[in-house]
């Protein structure tokens, strides 16, 4: 396969762990949730998300889902790590 044919597939697949994490929160919500469990896997998606949008941007001459893909799992590891920094505040 081309190299800008892979950067293509790889960016719009850098937007999956994205929706997937989203659809996660709003699915998995509530009082008798795993917050450290959910902490851990909006990591490890975005993480996923942040290097397949990283690699799509150095191969595809598209770069607006790469972008786009970049900037919504930072957003999403910025909130694990601010619900990380909220659950080591909370406990005593």
């Amino acid at each position: 396969m081309a190299k800008r044919r892979v950067g293509d597939i790889l960016s719009v697949t850098s937007l999956l762990p994205a929706i997937i994490s989203v659809i996660f929160f709003f699915i998995k919500r509530g009082p008798d949730f795993d917050i450290y469990f959910g902490i851990i896997l909006f990591s490890i998606l975005s993480i996923i998300g942040i290097i397949f949008a990283v690699v799509s941007l150095v191969l595809s001459k598209k770069r607006i889902f790469g972008w786009v893909g970049l900037i919504t799992n930072v957003l999403i590891l910025v909130y694990a790590f601010f619900l990380q920094l909220a659950m080591g505040i909370g406990e005593p």
